[in-house]
C-alpha cells in the first residue's frame, strides 16, 4: 500500500490498528476468539500503537509488516483476530477511512471558503463593476453579484462531496478476499466499531469493485471543484494586466516583488492556486488510469491517488481562502472601467423597445452604430455628442417600415439609459444583481453554508461517538 499524507496521526498505519481492535472486538464477541487470547491481543496491539507515537519509530503501511509487531508480543494466538479477513478486503477498508477523513476535511474547507465569500460579497454588494463574455466588457454588474455566482458553483461541488459522503461510509472489512469465509464474521458490528453506516452488501463488490468508483467519485468531485476554483483565480489574476486594477490582494504574503522591475508586485498566491488547480486535475485524471482497463483483483485501483487528491485540494482551498481575505476592490476604478466601454448600450435598446416601443432590432441596430462612431471618435459613453446620436437613429430607422425618424428619448433619458449604476438599478430578472435579488440570494446562500456545516457537525459527533465507543469496548478488553 501506498503511504499517504499523515492527518494529524490518521495515517495508514493508525486506520491498520485500527482494523485490528474493531477486529479483535469483534472476534471476541462472536467467539472466534477465546476472550483471553483476545484480552492479550488487545494490550499487545495497544503497546504497538503507543511504541509508534514515539518520535522517529516506524509506522509501516504494510499489514504484513503489522502483523508481526503484535504477532511477537502474543504468538500465534494473535492471529486468530485475521480469521476470515485478508488485505484484500482490509485495503478497501483503509482506503475509504483516509478518504473519508479528507472528505469531511475538504467539505469543512469548503464552507470556510463559501463563508468568506459571502462576506466580501455583503462588503461589495451594490459596487458596480465590469463583467465578460468572449473576454470582451459584456454587462455591468455588482462584485457582490459575481461573487455570489462564484458560490454557487462551489455550492454544487459541497452538494457533490456531501452526496458521495454515504457511498464512501460503507464498510468492505469482513468480506475476506472477495466471498467472505466460513467464520461467522459479524460485518454488521466491524461497520458499527469504525464508524460506517453500513456494510457494503456484496463482498465481491466490497473488496474487489467499489474501490474504482468510490475513490473516483470523490477525485472526481475534486476535480469539478479544482474547475471552479481555476476559473475564479483567472478571473482575478486577469486583473493584474491592468495599469489600475480594480481587484487587488492588499496582503503581502500573496505578492512577491521582482528581481530586476522595481514595480512589479507578483500575485505569487495566484500561481501557487492555479498551479494547484491543475495538480488537482492531473491527481483525479491519475486516479481513473490507475483503474483504467485493470482486471478486478489487483491492487492498482487500491492506492493513494484519490486521497492525494483530496490531500492537493485541501491544499488548493487553503490558498484560494486567504487570496478572498487579502482582496480590495477599488469602486472608482471598476466604475470608470464601465464608462470607459460601451457595455451599457444594450440597455440603451431596451429603454426603446420597453419605453417607447421602437422594436428591439432597430433599437439595437442604433446603439451598435453609435459604439462605431463613438469609437472611431475615441469618444466614451459619456462624451458622446446627442445631435450626433439623433442624426444615426434617423439613418437607422429610415429603413424600417412604420418606425418615426425621430429619436423618442430626451438627452437626459437618453445619458441615464447609458448609465452603469441606472442599467443595474433597472434590472429586474431572477438572480440579477438588483439590491432585492441580491439580498435573497445572500440569504439564500448563508442559509446552504449553515445547513452545510450543521450536517458537518453531526457527522463528526457520529465519528466521535463511534471512535470513542470502540475505545471503550477495546480498552475493557485489553484490561482484561
Amino acid at each position: 500500500m501506498t503511504d499517504t499524507t499523515d492527518l494529524n496521526g490518521r495515517d495508514t498505519f493508525f486506520w491498520l490498528c485500527l482494523l485490528d481492535k474493531a477486529s479483535t472486538v469483534m472476534t471476541v464477541e462472536e467467539g472466534i476468539a477465546p476472550r483471553e487470547v483476545g484480552a492479550r491481543t488487545a494490550a499487545a496491539i495497544a503497546k504497538v500503537v503507543s511504541d509508534a507515537e514515539a518520535p522517529g519509530a516506524d509506522r509501516p503501511t504494510d499489514y504484513l509488516h503489522v502483523e508481526p509487531l503484535v504477532r511477537n508480543l502474543v504468538g500465534p494466538d494473535s492471529s486468530r483476530i485475521h480469521s476470515g479477513r485478508s488485505r484484500q478486503d482490509m485495503l478497501p477498508t483503509v482506503y475509504r477511512l483516509l478518504l473519508r477523513d479528507r472528505l469531511v476535511l475538504v467539505h469543512r474547507a469548503l464552507g470556510g471558503l463559501r463563508a468568506g465569500l459571502l462576506a466580501l460579497a455583503e462588503r461589495y454588494g451594490s459596487a458596480i463593476v465590469p463583467a465578460y463574455t468572449n473576454g470582451v466588457q459584456a454587462q455591468p454588474t455588482t462584485f457582490g453579484h459575481l461573487l455570489l455566482g462564484y458560490e454557487a458553483t462551489l455550492r454544487r461541488s459541497a452538494l457533490r462531496l456531501a452526496e458521495a459522503y454515504p457511498r464512501v461510509n460503507r464498510c468492505p472489512l469482513g468480506a475476506a478476499a472477495l466471498a467472505t469465509s466460513s467464520f461467522p464474521v459479524n460485518r454488521v458490528r466491524l461497520a458499527e466499531l469504525l464508524g460506517f453506516d453500513e456494510p457494503v452488501q456484496n463482498s465481491f463488490d466490497a473488496a474487489q469493485l467499489s474501490p474504482i468508483d468510490v475513490g473516483f467519485e470523490v477525485a472526481a468531485s475534486a476535480m469539478t471543484l479544482a474547475l471552479s476554483l481555476g476559473t475564479f483565480v483567472q478571473d482575478v489574476h486577469a486583473q493584474y494586466h491592468h495599469a489600475r486594477p480594480w481587484i487587488t490582494l492588499d496582503n503581502t504574503d500573496l505578492l512577491s516583488p521582482s528581481t530586476l522591475m522595481p514595480q512589479k508586485r507578483n500575485p505569487v498566491a495566484l500561481n501557487r492556486a492555479r498551479l494547484l488547480a491543475s495538480e488537482v486535475i492531473g491527481d483525479g485524471v491519475s486516479t481513473a488510469l490507475a483503474a483504467h482497463n485493470v482486471c478486478s483483483g489487483l491492487t492498482d485501483y487500491k492506492r493513494a491517488e484519490a486521497q492525494r487528491t483530496l490531500d492537493r485540494t485541501l491544499a488548493l482551498l487553503g490558498e484560494v481562502h486567504a487570496i478572498v481575505g487579502g482582496m480590495r476592490l477599488d469602486e472608482e476604478a471598476a466604475l470608470a472601467e464601465v464608462r470607459s466601454d460601451y457595455s451599457t448600450t444594450s440597455e440603451l435598446a431596451n429603454v426603446l423597445q420597453r419605453d417607447c416601443d421602437v422594436p428591439f432590432h432597430v433599437g439595437h441596430r442604433f446603439a451598435s452604430a453609435l459604439v462605431t462612431y463613438g469609437r472611431g471618435g475615441g469618444l466614451t459613453v459619456e462624451q458622446l455628442d446627442f445631435a450626433e446620436a439623433r442624426r444615426l437613429y434617423r439613418e437607422i430607422a429610415v429603413g424600417f417600415d412604420g418606425v418615426d425618424d425621430e429619436l423618442p428619448l430626451t438627452e437626459a433619458r437618453f445619458r441615464a439609459a447609458l448609465d452603469p449604476v441606472d442599467m443595474v438599478a433597472s434590472y429586474r430578472g431572477l438572480g440579477g444583481p438588483q439590491p432585492a435579488e441580491f439580498r435573497r440570494m445572500l440569504a439564500q446562500a448563508r442559509a446552504a453554508v449553515g445547513a452545510d456545516a450543521s450536517w458537518l457537525d453531526e457527522v463528526a459527533g457520529r465519528l466521535s461517538s463511534a471512535e470513542a465507543a470502540l475505545e471503550a469496548s477495546f480498552g475493557e478488553l485489553a484490561a482484561g
